[in-house]
Parts: structure tokens; C-alpha cells; sequence
């Protein structure tokens, strides 16, 4: 412990550490674009904001015997843009399985994966892409009027070329016909495919980006035709759609947008059971009943059906198809939607909302699970996602169950986990699947309706995305096991060769705990620790509304929420979004500090104290009884031998009244000298680079503690090094940085003060013994010994 000297400037009590800003709060000007008339300084679009449409009219045939895709489209393109368009791009992302695409050429890299660890997967791939070719056959290309129309494909992209440039404000209407062959996920996975059931000789098609999509044309980059390689996913415009899809007359549909003909494809039954469904929202209802679906895996179809969906406003188009389905189905509380154009003609059907309806179709495999969680769990999201964001402005939301671990459309995900065979399932597999409908069915929300650049940036849609779901999560149950958040990054963050966030898609290995888990953690440190609940949740949801069916960039995100904040965040973007930096924060020190009281009569007394109270050195105390020549000869000794170190000279008295003398004239209350608080300066290190709240745990002598949460800005004068000061009555026994371990600290071992040991656990191994061929292969007992074990494997 140090005295500390009051001085009569309180402002030298306050300055931390002296040091420059290295550039962790300097302003976001240059790594984000300028504001413009289309997107303006607080976040909002402008007056002069634009986007382009295209609306699609398709009918498609799925062949369930060939297992192919037959179709043909009429696409209307609307150019709201400002600009004349020479050429149009269209996405063939099918085109991905195609023999030349830069898919096979590009190795999917991923952590710690080598040639010499290849899995039997990506072995069976390989060879499966020996066999299969996925190209998307373009057999017609017209426009309206049926001639010809000059087109180049270009790997996943096909541009067409105009005859005449295509004027701001004006419309082309263009024909197109194409086909492929669906995949077998089993052995080429991907978004798409189908799922062969070899029990009952029946498949599962979940079909998605199976049509030719128009390509996005954006005000801040253009035409967005970057190749499709597997990783950066959609960036699509908004349309109204008409679907025709032709199946086996024994299959059912799912898909999105609403069913058009429901009394040409669904049985009186059927109808029935969904209008029951359409008033209940506590339990699901069977449209198709377990018991169905399994007499139709029996049988054969008898010909063909044809499913017309509409879907207004929407960015794209999926859909499902098998006998295999059970279909159950409920409205969900709370949700309703815009009446459809039949129904708002009089008052009354203006007034009337029909319930958003959330269902499931799933076959017999997905049972117990899927028949519990399913729906449920998409009435839980819409629920939650609305909360937070905006009310869910279509009719219905899809989960099926199919070869496709997770992957979101509008209106419709396709979701993977399921039991054992047995009807048997690990806890881990319950969470997976209300994990998975949660997050893709929030998809409707990041990216379907804020329509956010996926080919670009994967964290606007996953990490946005994410960061509900695990607010939707914690509204599921208490003590939610999250696959990411503040504990579980620790080991990602720590790692040595992470890219930025804002990093292309295409260039991200860790994409998993780069797009996804990093922002959601970084989004809750921010409504937790630095914005707090109230002014995070109006700023998310203010980012939300005003990009509803709208395409924001980051920079619209970064500035909507500082906008509807009102806290400058540049500091916190750039570290978590733009830097490779971690949070790393030692507590280095703690000084204690008492305050000198100047008056001469305490203060020596408390030195002498001091002294005396220092351990004395093993030297010390060996010599201190050896004979001293002092006291042999007494007469060395002088005035200092006798003198009490103790005594107040004249001189320190008179200056000691000399300034209680001055503070009076200054008007400064003398008994502030005499204040028994200790000070003590809890020093802090800056070791990651990450600039972070402060979250402090102080334990006192008396058993008691206290939590001390500062600002980020405490480092806004030296973000290496900064300190806090401490003024207490109490004496400080410990100091903990980040106690409840929620900022994702990489190092745990440098948060206390004084240091204390943290514990971990390992393993115990048996040395390999080495092989012994003489043995196996010349002892009788050994060789059968092998054979055993031969056959044992």
C-alpha cells in the first residue's frame, strides 16, 4: 500500500495513463461507402432509393421415374433503375453440378482438412460426379413474341444480350425452357436433391435453385454476377410468382406462396382437416394422418396432378414433393396477414385477417420427433422473430423433412435432423431440429424480406439471423444448450488465421463460426453490455422496418442502429466486423492507495509502523545477535540512538498549519485530509487488441463483492493500457475481469488479480505397444488370435 498526496488539482486524481489511440475509435469514413440520395447518413433508403423486379410465370414437371426437372418460364423484368441496361444477367445456379464448373476446380478448403484426411464422403462424391452431370439445359430462349434471343451462358451465370438497351423505367418480358437432372443427395449433397428410401422404394424432392433466376442489379455495385462456387449464397430481386408444378397424382406439395387449387389436388378430407387446422393453435393438426401416408407408400400413381402456387412479393421459389409425407398443421397465436385480393371487397372482408398458418410434412422416419416439434417450433419463431423485427407478412410457413440439413426459402426451409430407426433420439438431436426450424424459417425474416447481398456478405443474412435465433432459443426454455455464443467462440477467436468478417463469402474458411457465430455474439455483448436491452431491441427493430422488401448493405445496418440509438458505435464495428482483433484483457495490477494526510503527527507514526512491520531478511535475523562494536563502546553513541523517529519537528508543524491555513482561505474543507477511504487503481491490459466494455468483480476483505460494468470508452485514450480508480472504505481482496465469462475473453488466466490457477483436465494414455509379425505369424495361438480379430473387424 502507497500514501497518496491530495493535490489541489482533482483533474490529475482522474487521468488514466498517458498513451496515443492507436485507431481503434477513429471513425468508419473510409471503409464505408458515402452516403448517396439511394442510401442516406442515418441508415435509411433515400428518396431516390430504386430496386428492380421480375416476376415469374412457370410450369414444371417432375419426373419421378427419370428423376428429372421439365420446365418453362415467362419472366418479366422491370428496370426501376436509372440506368439503361445493355444486358441482362440470369442465375443458372444449377449449373454448380455441371462437369466444367468452377465448383469442381475449387477445392472446398476447410480447418484442418488435407489430402491425407479425406473422408469417405468426399470420396463417394467425387466419384458420384463421375456419373452425374447436373447442367441446367437452356432448349429455348425467346422473348415475347417468340424470336431468338442472343445469350451467352457463362458457367452459373447467362447473360442476354439486348437488342436495344433496356430504358430506366421500361419492362422485357423474355421465354425460357429448360431441364436437369435432380441429384441424389445421399451421394452428391448439396441445397437440392432428392432422397431415395430403399425400404419402400419411394423418394423425398426438396428442389431448390432449380429455375433461372433474374441476377440482382444494385445502385452501390452494379450487375451482382459473381460465379456461384458453393459458399456465398443468393442475391436475388423481388417478384410475384405463378407455379404450375406437375407430379405423381399421389404426392403431396409443399412450396411456396399459396395453394391455388387446393379442391383439384387435396381430398374432401384433406380440405376439411386444413380448415379445422386454420382455428387451432395449441396442438398441430394431421392433414394427412401417419396412417395415410404410410398406405401411400404402397402404392402407384394412377397419373398425374398439377399444384398451382401463387406468392406475392417473394425472392424466390422452393418447393417439396413425395407420397412419403405426413402433413400436419395450425395457426399460429397472435399472427395474421393481409387478406388475399378475392376477399377485400366489402368492409367486413377488408376487415377480416386469416391466421398465418405454420406446417410440417415430414415421412414416417421423422416420427416421434418431428410430429412434436416441427410446427410448433415455426409458431415459436414467427412468434419471437415478429417481436423483434416486424410482423410476418405471408400466409404460411413450410418445415419439411428431407435429405437437406437445413436450407431457407421464402415461405419454406428444409430441415434434416431425425430419429434412430427404433423411434429412439439423443437429446442432441431433439435441439437440433427446434434449433434448425427456428433458424430457417427465421431465414423469412434475413434475407427473404430484408433482402441483404448473400453472394457478398454471408453475416447480414446468417449472423442477423443467428443472432434472433438465439434470442427465440432463450424464449424456448431456460438453460438452452447454444451451439454459439460467448463461452463457445473462445476457442475460434483465440485462432490465429481468421479472416474479418466483412471477408467475401467465398474467401471464408470458418464460415460457420465467422458469419454466424461471431456476429451473434457480438450483437448480444452489444444489447447486453453496451446499448443495454431497451435501446438495442428499438434499433434492431428500426433497422428492420425500414428495410423490409429492400436491399441494405452493411453500411445501412452499421448506421440504422447508431441512428436509432444514438451511441457512436464506429469503435465496436470495427472491431468485431472489420478487424481480426480478440478479446484478450489481463488485469496487470492493483495498487493500494491510502490517502496522506499531511499532518505530521499521523503520518510518521504510520511510517514507522510501516517499517517495523517489513519481514526482516534471513540476513538480518543471523546477524542481528552478533556482538556490535556500539555497544562495547558506549560512547560512540549520539543523539540519533536515542532520537524518536516519531517526533514532529517546529518546522513540519508550521508547514503543516501553514496549509491547513491555505485550503481554508481557499475554501476547502481541511477534514478531507482526514478521509479513510482507500484508493486503489485497478491497472488493465489491452493484450487482444479487441476494445470491450469492462466488466469488473471486486471481492473485499469482509466477504463481500461488487460488480463494476464500464464503458468501452475507458480505453478511448490508450487502447493498450488503461486503469480504474477505485474509492472504498473496504479493503480489496481480489480483482476478477469479465466474472460471469460472457465477452468472450480468449484468456482466462490473466482476469485475476492476484493470480490464480485455472483448471483443466487430461488424459491418461497406454504406449502403443510395437507390431510383432514374428509372433502373429509363427505362434498357433497369435495366428488364430488374428483371425479373430480379423473377423471381428
Amino acid at each position: 500500500m502507497k500514501r497518496l498526496i491530495l493535490l489541489l488539482s482533482p483533474a490529475l486524481l482522474a487521468a488514466a495513463e498517458s498513451g496515443a489511440p492507436v485507431g481503434k475509435f477513429q471513425q468508419l469514413d473510409s471503409p464505408v461507402p458515402t452516403p448517396s440520395p439511394q442510401r442516406i447518413a442515418s441508415g435509411a433508403p433515400g428518396k431516390a432509393y430504386w430496386q428492380n423486379r421480375a416476376d415469374y410465370d412457370i410450369s414444371v414437371e417432375l419426373d419421378d421415374v427419370k428423376r428429372t426437372i421439365t420446365a418453362e418460364a415467362t419472366v418479366t423484368y422491370h428496370n426501376a433503375s436509372p440506368d439503361a441496361l445493355g444486358h441482362l444477367w440470369v442465375q443458372l445456379d444449377q449449373n454448380y453440378f455441371s462437369h466444367n464448373a468452377d465448383s469442381r476446380t475449387v477445392p472446398n478448403v476447410k480447418r484442418g482438412v488435407t489430402p491425407e484426411k479425406i473422408t469417405y464422403n468426399a470420396v463417394e462424391r467425387l466419384l458420384a460426379y463421375e456419373d452425374y452431370d447436373g447442367e441446367m439445359k437452356i432448349t429455348r430462349l425467346t422473348d415475347a413474341q417468340g424470336n431468338k434471343l442472343p445469350h451467352t451462358v457463362v458457367k452459373t451465370m447467362l447473360r442476354i444480350d439486348m437488342e436495344e438497351p433496356l430504358a430506366a423505367g421500361a419492362d422485357f418480358v423474355f421465354k425460357i425452357a429448360w431441364s436437369f437432372p435432380v441429384n441424389d443427395f445421399k451421394r452428391i449433397s448439396a441445397r437440392t436433391g432428392y432422397e431415395y428410401f430403399e425400404e419402400d422404394k419411394n423418394c423425398i424432392y426438396t428442389i431448390a435453385q432449380w429455375f433461372p433466376r433474374m441476377a440482382a442489379y444494385t445502385d452501390y455495385a452494379g450487375w451482382i454476377n459473381k460465379q456461384f462456387l458453393g459458399t456465398g449464397e443468393f442475391t436475388l430481386e423481388f417478384g410475384d410468382y405463378t407455379v404450375r408444378l406437375t407430379v405423381p397424382d399421389d404426392h403431396l406439395v409443399a412450396a411456396t406462396g399459396v395453394l391455388q387449387n387446393p379442391g383439384e389436388v387435396l381430398s374432401q378430407a384433406q380440405r376439411e382437416r386444413l380448415k379445422k387446422a386454420q382455428g387451432e393453435m395449441r396442438k398441430p393438426v394431421f392433414i394427412v394422418t401417419p396412417e395415410e401416408a404410410k398406405a401411400a407408400e404402397k402404392g402407384r400413381p394412377k397419373g398425374r396432378k398439377t399444384w398451382v402456387f401463387k406468392a406475392d412479393n417473394v425472392r424466390d421459389f422452393a418447393f417439396a414433393s413425395s407420397r412419403k409425407f405426413i402433413w400436419d398443421a395450425m395457426a399460429v397465436e397472435g399472427a395474421t396477414h393481409p387478406p388475399t385480393p378475392e376477399r377485400r371487397g366489402g368492409v367486413a372482408d377488408r376487415m377480416f385477417r386469416p391466421p398465418v398458418m405454420a406446417m410440417s410434412m415430414y415421412p414416417k422416419e421423422g416420427m416421434p420427433l418431428w410430429d412434436k416439434y416441427s410446427t410448433h417450433a415455426i409458431a415459436h419463431t414467427i412468434q419471437v422473430y415478429s417481436k423483434f423485427t416486424f410482423d410476418y407478412p405471408y400466409p404460411v410457413a413450410w418445415s419439411v423433412n428431407g435429405p437437406v440439413g437445413g436450407m431457407e426459402y421464402p415461405m419454406i426451409s428444409f430441415n434434416g435432423p431425425r430419429p434412430e430407426k427404433d423411434g429412439t433420439y439423443p437429446e442432441r438431436t431433439k435441439y437440433a431440429l427446434i434449433g434448425v426450424v427456428i433458424h430457417e424459417v427465421g431465414h423469412n425474416w434475413f434475407p427473404m424480406i430484408v433482402n441483404s447481398d448473400e453472394r457478398q456478405w454471408t453475416w447480414m443474412d446468417e449472423g442477423l439471423n443467428s443472432f434472433v435465433e438465439y434470442l427465440a432459443e432463450e424464449e424456448w426454455e431456460n438453460d438452452w444448450k447454444h451451439r454459439r455464443n460467448e463461452r463457445s467462440m473462445v476457442d475460434y477467436m483465440r485462432t490465429t488465421d481468421r479472416v474479418p468478417v466483412m471477408t467475401n463469402s467465398e474467401s471464408i474458411a470458418d464460415l460457420g463460426p465467422n458469419a454466424y457465430g461471431q456476429p451473434t455474439v457480438a450483437l448480444n455483448i452489444l444489447r447486453e453490455h453496451i446499448l443495454g436491452r431497451e435501446a438495442f431491441d428499438h434499433a434492431f427493430k428500426t433497422y428492420a422496418r425500414r428495410w423490409m422488401f429492400k436491399r441494405p448493405t452493411p453500411s445501412d445496418f452499421f448506421r440504422s442502429l447508431e441512428d436509432a440509438s444514438g451511441v457512436d458505435l464506429d469503435w465496436f464495428w470495427r472491431g468485431w466486423f472489420f478487424s481480426v482483433d480478440h478479446v484478450d484483457v489481463a488485469v496487470d495490477e492493483v495498487k493500494w492507495l491510502q490517502l496522506d494526510s499531511r499532518d505530521p503527527r499521523i503520518e510518521k507514526k504510520v511510517k514507522k509502523q510501516q517499517e517495523d512491520e517489513l519481514p526482516k531478511t534471513l540476513t538480518k535475523e543471523r546477524n542481528y545477535p552478533l556482538s556490535k562494536r556500539v555497544d562495547r563502546f558506549p560512547e560512540l553513541k549520539d543523539f540519533y540512538d536515542s532520537f524518536d523517529k516519531t517526533t514532529v519537528l517546529p518546522s513540519e508543524k508550521k508547514k503543516f498549519e501553514s496549509l491547513i491555513k491555505e485550503l481554508n482561505e481557499e475554501k476547502i474543507d481541511p477534514e478531507l485530509l482526514q478521509t479513510k477511504h482507500n484508493f486503489y487503481s485497478i491497472e488493465l491490459r489491452n493484450v487482444g487488441g479487441l476494445v470491450t466494455p469492462v466488466i469488473l468483480k471486486v471481492d473485499y476483505t469482509d466477504g463481500s463483492s461488487e460488480e463494476m460494468r464500464l464503458p468501452a470508452e475507458i480505453w478511448r485514450f490508450n487502447t493498450q493500457k488503461t486503469s480504474k480508480l477505485l474509492f472504498t472504505k473496504k479493503e480489496v481482496k481480489a480483482v476478477t475481469f469479465d466474472p460471469r465469462q460472457e465477452l468472450t475473453d480468449t484468456d482466462v488466466e490473466n482476469n485475476f488479480w492476484p493470480r490464480r490457477p485455472v483448471k483443466s483436465k487430461f488424459q491418461l494414455f497406454k504406449d502403443d505397444k510395437a507390431v510383432n509379425p514374428m509372433r502373429e505369424l509363427t505362434k498357433p495361438e497369435t495366428k488364430e488370435g488374428g483371425k479373430k480379430a480379423d473377423e471381428k473387424k
